[in-house]
């Protein structure tokens, strides 16, 4: 019996799922590069770079800006296990598989989750999150989701940001998918503390979870009555590593941070109004190309975010047939949807590296290939047109 198994390598494969992203060269070349120390002087210049960057892409001045060594869901975990204590009140919206993530964690950290819930599809109120908060005694946080990724809604934050102010409580986001895709303004919207991940928008393998506390966020870590829950996740004990003192805590994934701080830089060359542009343009062709197909968008008209589209499959048609049909056939990897969602819409990401045109127009024909397969007629060539007119106008 053969016990090694031949070398592995991986299909060709064009990522437009809900992440993980297309990867630049530039950045896998960066992850090739010879490993340092953790603690050695060159990585600990190169640690000043990434948090550099990633003040940049969160538009924050705050120091404690930080990549967290794990997926995006470490960063939700490391955000709450620091701000919260058993018996708190968080008031979260509760809108699709994030915010019900959330809800669970916070849960598991002893507080008490007040939920404001919303049809999935569609973005949770102001006048909800109003309503919940006052019922609070004393709400410690109120935590959104800034990108849903399993609906494709885009949740406005500047007012709920006030109001968690107006009631005294801190505000979190989960900007995952938002980051690097449109506008996240952590200073200007005075939001007190972010999460996000690696393998969206800012097209770098899942791995790191880059993290801002603000001075408000930071007084609530520094005033803590009990010990921060999870040791891996301490923030008073990483600060000190990524900080001036530089005192071992954890054996840093060196390639990732390498990628990252190559991904940052595509960012910052590009330069952020021009990749929100970029973004939406591709949305829009994408939609248009959609309509063209008879298909519609699931998420709330308003709020539909431009890098992660959900899409609504027709009556009759076999979601995941045609996913297989997208994948063993072009190559192309599209998501299925999740929760109350799964077998009713497809998932399409235009995230980072993702968000190209010449993608657009793959998907669209695939798609159409596709529904033809599933007895679906549109008209020959409708969708690629479509999105070309978007794209010449």
């Amino acid at each position: 019996m053969r016990v090694i198994p031949g070398e592995f390598t991986p299909p060709a494969r064009l990522l437009l799922g809900p992440g993980p992203s297309q990867v630049h060269p530039r950045v896998l070349r960066a992850m090739a590069a010879p490993l340092l120390g953790h603690l050695d002087p060159a990585f600990v210049a190169m640690m000043e770079d990434v948090k550099r960057l990633l003040r940049f892409v969160f538009a924050t001045e705050n120091p404690l800006t930080l990549p967290i060594s794990g997926t995006g869901s470490a960063g939700m975990e490391a955000a709450i296990v620091n701000l919260v204590e058993p018996g708190d009140e968080v008031v979260m919206g509760v809108n699709g598989v994030f915010g019900t993530r959330l809800a669970e964690v916070v849960e598991r950290a002893g507080a008490t989750a007040v939920r404001v819930e919303a049809p999935w599809g569609r973005v949770v109120r102001a006048e909800q999150i109003e309503a919940a908060l006052r019922g609070c005694r004393r709400p410690k946080l109120l935590a959104l989701v800034h990108a849903e990724t399993s609906t494709g809604v885009w949740q406005p934050l500047e007012d709920a940001v006030r109001l968690a102010h107006d009631h005294g409580a801190l505000f979190l986001t989960d900007c995952v998918t938002s980051l690097g895709g449109v506008p996240v303004e952590i200073d200007a919207w005075g939001i007190d503390a972010a999460y996000s991940g690696t393998q969206k928008c800012l097209s770098c393998p899942p791995g790191l979870a880059p993290v801002t506390f603000g001075p408000r966020a930071l007084d609530a870590l520094h005033g803590r009555k009990t010990r921060v829950q999870s040791w891996y996740l301490d923030l008073t004990l990483l600060e000190r590593y990524w900080g001036e003192e530089r005192v071992y805590h954890h054996t840093a994934p060196i390639s990732m941070n390498y990628a990252l701080r190559e991904a940052l830089r595509l960012v910052a060359e590009e330069g952020l109004p021009a990749r929100f542009a970029r973004h939406r343009l591709n949305h829009a062709a994408l939609a248009a190309g959609l309509a063209a197909l008879g298909l519609e968008l699931a998420a709330e008209e308003g709020h539909r975010l431009p890098m992660l589209n959900a899409v609504t499959v027709p009556e009759g048609v076999d979601e995941a047939r045609v996913r297989g049909q997208l994948l063993a056939g072009r190559g192309i990897e599209i998501g299925g949807g999740l929760g109350p969602m799964k077998g009713r819409v497809w998932r399409i990401g235009l995230m980072g590296e993702s968000s190209q045109r010449v993608h657009v127009l793959a998907v669209l024909a695939a798609l159409e290939e596709a529904l033809r397969a599933e007895r679906r007629l549109p008209a020959p060539g409708a969708a690629v047109a479509a999105a070309q007119a978007v794209y010449e106008a």
